[in-house]
Parts: C-alpha cells; structure tokens; sequence
C-alpha cells in the first residue's frame, strides 16, 4: 500500500502536479504531456499511466498558463502524441502477429487481449475511436488490430479521426470548465468521476458478454427434468 500510495496522490492532484511542473519547466512541459500519452497509448506495458484526467487537467492548466502552455500549441501535441502511440502499438501488434496470445505475463495480460478483440470483433474498425474514452482498451485495441492485419490505410483513417476526438473533448472540457470554483475544490472527484466515467464501457461489455455466454449455454441434464 505504501508503494502505491505516491501513485494514488499523483491521480488524484493531477491538477497540482501539472501546476508545479508547468511553473518549473514552462514551455518544456509540452514534452513531458507529448512523452506521457505517446506512452499510454503507444506501449502495451503501460496502460497504467493517466489519459482522459491527464487531458482535463493540461487544458485547465492551459487556461491559466495560457503563456507557458498555449492551447493550440497544447491540442497540436497531444494530437500528435496520440496518433503517434497508436501507430507504433499497431506497428508492434502486427509485427508480434497472434502469437501474443500465447503470452500472459504482468507487463501483457491475455485477459486484456481477450477483452480488446472481442471490443473490437463487435465494434469493427470503429474500436480504434471508441477505445480512446476507454482506460486499458484504448492501449490494447491499436495492438489487436495490428495483430488482426488491419489494413494501415483505414487504421491510420481511425487512428486520426479518435486522437484528434479524444484530445479535443477531453482537452477542452478541462480548458472550459477546470478552473470553475466548485471543480477546482474538488478535482480529486472530478478525476475519480473521470475514471468512472471511463470504465463503464468496459463494465458494461463484460456483462453483456456474460449475459450472452449464459444464455449460449445449453441446460444440463438436471435441469432438463423428466
């Protein structure tokens, strides 16, 4: 609990963290935001790293910092970071190809393969935008696409058109509504409302599939009865 602890703190005082880095390294923060959501998006070992709270809390600090971390300057990066990541999981998922589902170990979890490619086997090539609002899919799904031999011209096509949603809507709604008095007091719910704003999705495909996997299974013998 220790260890996790500095993790929690940095979740849930993004607002706080971004302040002090942004008053330290000015314009170079660019780097650290660019450097952080490549990496969310571009690495299957890192799922664990902020995304959509991230986004809200640069476009709050960006209203108050609008000198050292410019709001299209910021937008411009975040996109690029995004589609950037998304491009090297594809291009990692389809050099690996489905022998990555032989693996399970802590940095690459088959379950959340598993849960990946049934998101996208339902959702089509629309995944690659929908898993952008969605923690820990939105890592996996570029991978499973690459691994599914997605042809790159319509993956580069979703992979543009979701970074460019994901940062807006996140990005902006932090710039607009961050810096309101009752958010700002309370932003560690805010970033807690986020999350589970954002995992919903997945909550809510893993029921309907065990909905559907229920009603798939045939009736033993004893509940047949005579």
């Amino acid at each position: 609990m220790d260890l996790l602890q500095p993790l929690f703190d940095l979740f849930l005082n993004l607002d706080e963290h971004l302040r002090g880095v942004i008053e330290q390294w000015g314009p170079w923060t660019l780097v650290l935001l660019f450097t952080i959501v490549f990496c969310e998006t571009g690495l299957v070992v890192t799922p664990f790293l902020p995304g959509d709270s991230l986004l809200f809390a640069a476009g709050a600090m960006a209203a108050i910092y609008p000198d050292l971390l410019g709001l299209p300057l910021l937008l411009a990066t975040l996109i690029a970071a995004a589609i950037l990541g998304d491009t090297l999981n594809y291009a990692v998922g389809r050099w690996i190809g489905p022998r990555a589902f032989a693996l399970d170990t802590w940095f690459l979890k088959r379950a959340n393969l598993v849960h990946a490619e049934e998101f996208y086997q339902r959702h089509g090539g629309k995944t690659i935008v929908l898993a952008r609002f969605v923690p820990i899919i939105r890592t996996f799904a570029p991978f499973v696409a690459g691994i599914g031999q997605m042809q790159y011209g319509q993956f580069l096509f979703f992979n543009v058109v979701g970074a460019i949603a994901w940062v807006l809507i996140c990005t902006l709604a932090g710039y607009f509504f961050g810096n309101i008095p009752a958010v700002k007091e309370h932003f560690e719910l805010v970033v807690v409302g986020i999350v589970l704003v954002s995992v919903l999705p997945v909550v809510w495909e893993v029921w309907s599939q065990r909905r559907r996997a229920t009603r798939a299974t045939p009736p033993s013998d004893g509940d047949r009865g005579t």
